[in-house]
């Protein structure tokens, strides 16, 4: 046991990997970003707490709650400890497996065997208590290999945990934004209601004296119909976004179903400055989670193909054993009950039908797989992030352009009701411009939530 011992260890000391040496495909990627930004928002997502750029408290505590309570990064973190209890397993075959054993028997032997010899007890008992060891040394790498890609599926872990922390953040924001800008609307809707209700209710009153007709009178009706039946839909799809945000941030059904999301209510506000990675090589965006994950799980399949080549060479194991055996309990424990075996054993694969070189192939082919798989990703991310800047600047444009409208179309129902006033125009002249500025109200604070929406989007294909 001294000589095998050291020897074993020498050997295992010297084990090789037949894995693949890994080299990051290449990928041809853009110098830099065009576009430069202010300089104050470097600071916002130092932490990667880039959602503190909206300087919005409400937001922030829901997003902490949601990085607490939500179910996906719940599953998404248990994975992750999945993953590490896998490694720990397979990190165990480093060492040898000793366990102890204990037994008593009682039997009887058949007299008319060959083996039967008068004189011999037919009857006995037998104790037995051992120390057995086993160990495989790991000559070719194959544990190394299969360690090796447990380690690299464990930081994919880690980075899809990742992925879904950001996915989440830029989600519970874009569902917060929608939310608020669905209060706007509801509170601007409203309030054309009562504007219109109390017009129709002066109108019935020169209708009753005679100075408008029944058909002017009914037009009115109708108009005011129409700013009323906007109002439930509204209302509606603010219950279902509020629901869908309590299911974000994780909360009991109890929560979701009676409970509200506390939000800052504050209208007519202007979107922040425009956030743009200032001078950002383009190299950083490959710390993007999900292609950590992508090039992980590529570490991973190329470990994957160290495995199967190294079932094709010799697999060497030790085995031994010492305890005590003896028929009578009392002298179990006795110089003379002595027992111990030290063994070792080389297997060597000849033929398998082809299956192992199967394996090997199959190990290739996943590993090729995963290559397009991950310049996919690339491809994909920068996709991502090309149109997340276009949709910030368009939003922008957007929400100034329906800002000019809505300022034009403020002055021009003050003249109409001038011009109303006066005896020129009519009142469904009146009505045809408060209809436009209520149209212009409410598509500018859609593009005020698409801006925000997209500054969200950007921060997420950024990778946070």
């Amino acid at each position: 046991m001294r000589r095998i011992l050291p020897s074993s260890l020498f050997v295992l000391l010297a084990a090789c990997s037949l894995a693949p040496k890994y080299e990051r495909p290449a990928v041809e990627l853009p110098q830099a970003w065009k576009e430069a930004a202010p300089p104050h928002l470097a600071n916002a997502a130092e932490d990667r707490r880039w959602w503190r750029i909206y300087s919005d408290d409400s937001l922030n505590k829901l997003i902490d709650e949601g990085m607490t309570s939500n179910a996906d990064l719940l599953i998404a973190a248990a994975r992750i400890d999945e993953a590490r209890g896998l490694l720990a397993e397979i990190q165990g075959g480093y060492y040898p497996v000793l366990d102890a054993r204990a037994g008593a028997s009682r039997q009887r032997v058949s007299q008319r065997t060959a083996t039967a010899f008068p004189g011999i007890p037919t009857q006995y008992s037998d104790y037995r208590a051992a120390l057995n060891v086993s160990w495989d040394i790991d000559l070719f790498g194959r544990i190394r290999s299969s360690a090796d890609a447990a380690r690299a599926e464990l930081k994919a872990s880690e980075a899809s945990r990742d992925a879904v922390r950001l996915a989440l953040a830029a989600q519970i924001a874009k569902s917060y934004f929608a939310l608020r800008s669905f209060d706007e609307q509801v509170d601007l809707t409203r309030k054309t209601v009562a504007l219109r209700e109390e017009a129709l209710a002066l109108q019935r009153r020169r209708f009753q004296g005679g100075i408008i007709s029944e058909f002017d009178l009914r037009q009115l009706e109708a108009e005011a119909a129409a700013v009323r039946a906007q109002l439930p839909p509204l209302e509606r799809q603010r219950e279902a976004e509020e629901a869908a945000l309590g299911v974000l941030l994780g909360r009991s059904p109890r929560l979701i179903f009676e409970g509200g999301v506390t939000r800052t209510l504050a209208y007519d506000e202007m979107p922040g400055a425009t956030a743009v990675p200032s001078g950002i090589p383009s190299e950083l965006l490959l710390r993007r989670p999900d292609l950590v994950q992508a090039e992980e799980q590529l570490m991973a399949a190329n470990a994957r193909i160290g495995v199967a080549r190294a079932d094709m060479f010799p697999s060497i194991s030790l085995t031994g054993f010492y305890g005590r055996e003896s028929q009578s309990l009392s002298n179990l424990f006795t110089s003379p009950a002595s027992i111990w075996q030290v063994a070792g054993g080389l297997t060597q694969p000849i033929f398998a039908g082809g299956r192992l070189r199967a394996r090997t192939d199959q190990a290739e082919a996943r590993e090729r797989a995963l290559v397009a798989q991950y310049q996919k990703t690339i491809q994909t991310a920068f996709s991502e992030v090309r149109a997340a800047l276009a949709a910030q600047a368009r939003a922008r444009e957007s929400f100034d352009a329906e800002s000019d409208r809505a300022k034009a179309l403020t002055e021009t129902l003050r003249l109409a009701r001038l011009r109303y006033q006066n005896g020129v125009a009519s009142q469904l002249d009146v009505i045809d411009a408060e209809r436009g500025l209520l149209a212009a109200r409410v598509a500018r604070i859609e593009a005020l939530r698409a801006q925000r929406a997209a500054v969200a989007d950007l921060f997420r294909a950024l990778g946070g």
